[in-house]
Formats: C-alpha cells, structure tokens, sequence
C-alpha cells in the first residue's frame, strides 16, 4: 500500500508595523489622562514648567561639569604631549650630536689615513727613485768599462 502525502503548506500573514496601534493607544490614554488628573489645566501646565526649568537647570550644570572635566582632560593631555615632544626633542639632539661626533671622527680618520698614505708613497717613489738612479748608474758603468 502506498501512502500518499500531501504538501505542506505554510502560510504567511502579513500584518501592518503596530503602528496605527500605537497612535491610537497614545491618543486614547492623553484623553484618559486630561479627563481623571487631579488637577486644573493651569496647574499642571505650572507643573509642567516647574519641571522643565528645574530639568534645564540640571542639564545646564551637567553641562558645566562635564565641559570643565573635558577641558581639564584636555590641559593635562596637552601638557602630557608637551613633554613627550621636550623628551623626543633631546633625545633627537643627543643623537644628532652623536652623528656628528662620528662623522668628524670618520673625517680625520681619512684625513690621517690619506696623509699616511701619502707618507708612503712618497717615500715608496724616493726608493724606487734612488734603485732606477742605481741601475742606471750601473748600466753607465758597464757601458763605460766596454
């Protein structure tokens, strides 16, 4: 026996985003709200004033406060990288000076290196100078015994 299955089905309901329901559920609680507070509309608009400046007042302090954190952060971090750029500077200079010792030690050690050179053959040149002065002497003197 064979059994037969049918396909499933699924179904998909779309519905609105909730927001008809919202509005209509503030509305409906603002009417509810005017008709049962216990106080006259004048009186809860003072409240409501009352409230606001004591909030702005707050938030105006915050606002002091926190500006003031900010800017001291900002002196302490300023005076930080002032003084890491004071460090980098001397120890860029101490390097630069080091830089230059070396590179006027380097330039006497040719100077001194070239004149010993020099020294040399100088006097490489006076004996060959003084042995072809030899030979050639030597040879005037064979020729001369012929």
């Amino acid at each position: 026996m064979s059994e037969h299955r049918e396909p499933s089905v699924v179904v998909v309901e779309r519905s609105d985003s909730g927001l008809g329901g919202f509005l209509f559920g503030l509305a409906f609680g603002a009417g509810l709200a005017l008709l049962l507070a216990p106080n006259t509309g004048e009186e809860t608009r003072r409240q409501l004033k009352n409230t606001g400046r004591r909030f702005r007042a707050a938030a105006a302090e915050k606002a002091e406060d926190l500006q003031e954190a900010l800017s001291a952060g900002f002196e302490r971090t300023r005076d930080r990288v002032d003084e890491e750029l004071e460090n980098v500077r001397e120890v860029f200079d101490e390097k630069r000076e080091g830089a230059k010792e070396a590179v006027d030690a380097g330039k006497a050690a040719v100077r001194s290196a070239r004149s010993e050179l020099e020294r040399r053959l100088s006097k490489s040149k006076s004996k060959s100078a003084k042995t072809a002065a030899r030979r050639s002497g030597n040879r005037k003197k064979a020729d001369d015994e012929e």
